[in-house]
């Protein structure tokens, strides 16, 4: 494997293109370090097409967001028959899609938060009105776009105006968006690597909510505490829960699963498929509790490259 030409796709399009470079560049190092010769693609500077068959053995996808864990970029390094790290084309677009996942979650009895679609074309200020009497209790109200993420797009609603607000805001730039009730509790979250479960880190933010500043800077003073502060019985139930997820949605490689607790039970927000592989990232931070180096996490991630997945 050291002679392979590994080509790792970073930057993309998506509005988490510095996030990946981020996560590419680390990978990059680290792989280069393995004795891996290197090349570095950027699919918003060439076309996925003209990645050289013949001078790559495996791809590394260090993409993130839109057209780079939904299942395009998949696509294509399908389509080449390069083999390539993280999950397949479906789980992608599914894990992706918060609708998808949720009906998912929701059919293998799996917690997740209430929730209800809202599409730009027919939802009127009466039409909302009606879904808040019929579904939604009480506020606060998480409005989110369906397929984004580092919490891009994520507005906490803590009354009707705020909600009218932030939805009419949010409309500008997305077609579909999810309204879904808001858990609070302790923020948990599982790395999970070729099937098994690392392990589970509590983040306690100092801002409103884990956002994308208090995932991506340091100045935001996030508090991560390795293990979760949970009782050892709790933490078990979402390793297994979270393996759970990364199976059902077919997931290869690495995932990491978004969990909230609260009165004794885990809500599952969302698996990622692409997790930041940035200084600040949980998911080397979960490796490193287990003794698993970045270098041993990253040539784990290469010898689980393959096709038709």
């Amino acid at each position: 494997m050291v002679k392979k030409n590994v080509l790792i796709v970073m930057g993309g399009n998506s509005r988490e293109r510095d996030i990946s470079f981020q996560t590419g560049r680390a990978c990059l190092k680290t792989i280069k370090k393995i004795g891996f010769r290197t090349k570095v693609f950027d699919p918003k500077k060439e076309n996925f097409l003209d990645i050289n068959k013949k001078k790559t053995n495996i791809i590394f996808n260090a993409l993130h967001g839109q057209e780079g864990e939904d299942g395009y970029a998949q696509s294509f390094f399908e389509y080449l028959k390069i083999p390539y790290t993280h999950s397949g084309v479906i789980s992608s677009m599914n894990a992706m899609n918060k609708i998808s996942s949720k009906k998912i979650f929701i059919k293998n009895k799996i917690n997740t938060p209430k929730y209800k679609v809202l599409k730009k074309q027919t939802t009127s200020e009466k039409h909302l009105k009606n879904i808040l009497k019929k579904s939604f209790s009480r506020f606060p109200l998480v409005v989110k776009p369906v397929s984004e993420g580092s919490s891009i797009g994520v507005k906490i609603c803590n009354n009707r105006k705020n909600l009218f607000k932030n939805i009419k805001f949010l409309f500008k730039t997305y077609e579909t968006l999810i309204l879904e009730n808001f858990i609070p509790g302790q923020e948990i979250q599982v790395a999970v690597l070729n099937g098994k479960a690392l392990g589970a880190i509590e983040l306690r933010p100092r801002r409103k909510f884990y956002d994308y500043k208090a995932k991506y800077f340091r100045s935001a003073n996030t508090n991560h505490i390795m293990p979760a502060n949970i009782v050892k019985k709790k933490y078990f139930e979402v390793l297994k829960i979270a393996e759970k997820t990364h199976q059902i949605l077919g997931c290869r490689g690495v995932t990491r699963s978004d969990f909230k607790f609260f009165k004794n039970k885990f809500f599952l927000l969302e698996l990622n498929t692409q997790p930041g592989m940035t200084n600040l990232s949980l998911v080397p931070e979960i490796a490193e509790y287990k003794k698993i180096s970045f270098e041993s996490l990253i040539k784990k991630i290469l010898l689980d490259a393959s096709l038709n997945k």
